[in-house]
């Protein structure tokens, strides 16, 4: 079985795997795997490009799965399935799970507010403080998106194994939180 990493010829040089006797030109070990974005340069190793990338790739996915389907962009997406799952919260526990400034949460409930997918009521506990809920209509949105999120994440993990997976979702956690 051919190995998918270069050897070194007996001169030190780097040759290909499965390259035979072809002279080695000293850069196919940078070459990225066949279908894999070419990448030249400094990008070779940048995090913050790969994660533009795959981020671009989920994207792409999300709008032929939900996103288009449903009218919805990822952030709505994440805020309607938030709620769904935890019920009325805060807009400041809003604005922390959803990493955005509270301008910006701030536009988005708006926007699904005038979409009649949510709304902003005083909270009974302490009425200082305002709380976001579904309104039956945003309830009924989130169980759609809820029925089309499988195929989604398998679309997404079908590259993946379970391990990968797994180490995948604790390395961009532990990304994320360089976002304060």
């Amino acid at each position: 079985m051919a190995s998918n990493f270069p050897a070194k010829t007996q001169s030190g040089g780097v040759r290909p795997a499965g390259a035979g006797g072809a002279p080695a030109l000293g850069l196919e070990h940078r070459l990225p795997p066949i279908g894999a974005p070419a990448v030249e340069g400094v990008l070779a190793e940048n995090i913050a490009y790969h994660i533009a990338l795959a981020s671009a790739a989920t994207n792409r996915q999300f709008a032929r799965h939900i996103g288009e389907p449903l009218a919805l962009r990822p952030v709505e997406y994440s805020l309607l399935m938030l709620l769904s799952a935890h019920g009325a919260l805060a807009p400041t526990q809003l604005a922390r799970a959803l990493a955005l400034a509270p301008p910006s949460l701030t536009m988005l409930l708006d926007r699904l507010g005038e979409r009649g997918l949510i709304e902003r009521a005083r909270s009974q506990a302490d009425r200082r403080s305002r709380r976001v809920s579904l309104t039956p209509q945003g309830h009924r949105l989130a169980r759609t998106a809820e029925r089309r999120t499988p195929a989604l994440n398998a679309t997404i993990n079908g590259v993946l194994s379970a391990g990968e997976r797994m180490l995948l979702l604790e390395l961009l956690r532990k990304v994320a939180v360089l976002g304060g």
